[in-house]
Formats: structure tokens, sequence, C-alpha cells
């Protein structure tokens, strides 16, 4: 059976089953997408309170330890590349510093 170029789903796809596959593997991973950026913006309205109340004590923005800790739970779970997620979150999140 001869690939053709699918413009639907970017690939070579050998038949339409396998087209359906993809686009509805697609369309699930851009909602969950979806879902992590929502997540993402949660995470960082609670991290914006959080700060409000440490700087409001006199604390500061940034708790070293704890991102060491946020570091290290990502790493654990997801490798190496689990540690780069991490900082990516925490840098989001941190506001100004």
């Amino acid at each position: 059976m001869k690939a053709t170029n699918d413009t639907r789903t970017g690939t070579d796809a050998c038949t339409e089953e396998l087209a359906a596959l993809i686009n509805g593997a697609r369309e699930r991973i851009d909602a969950l997408d979806e879902q992590i950026i929502a997540l993402i913006l949660e995470r960082n309205t609670v991290s914006a309170a959080v700060q409000e109340a440490r700087i409001s004590q006199g604390g500061h923005r940034v708790s070293l330890s704890r991102e060491m800790e946020i570091l290290n739970h990502y790493r654990d779970a997801l490798g190496k590349r689990g540690t780069a997620l991490a900082m990516t979150l925490l840098e989001l999140s941190r506001g100004r510093v």
C-alpha cells in the first residue's frame, strides 16, 4: 500500500483509519494542552498569593529551599527534563524578582 501525504495530519497516512487515529490523538493533545495552560495560570495565582503573604511579613518573594523541593520533585518524577520544566514553571510564577 502506497503512502500518500495527508494534509490533515501532516503525515504520510497509509489509511483513513490511521488519519482518523492521528487526528483524534491530536485533538486530545490540544485539549490536554488547554488544561495544562489553565493549571499553570492557576498555579501562578496561588504562587502570587504566597509571595504576597511572605512579603507582607517581611520575608522574601522567593524561597530558594522551596524551589529546590519543587525542582527535585519534578526531576524525580520526570527525569532530567523534568528539572527544566520545573524551572520554566518557577520562572513563570515568580513575578518580578
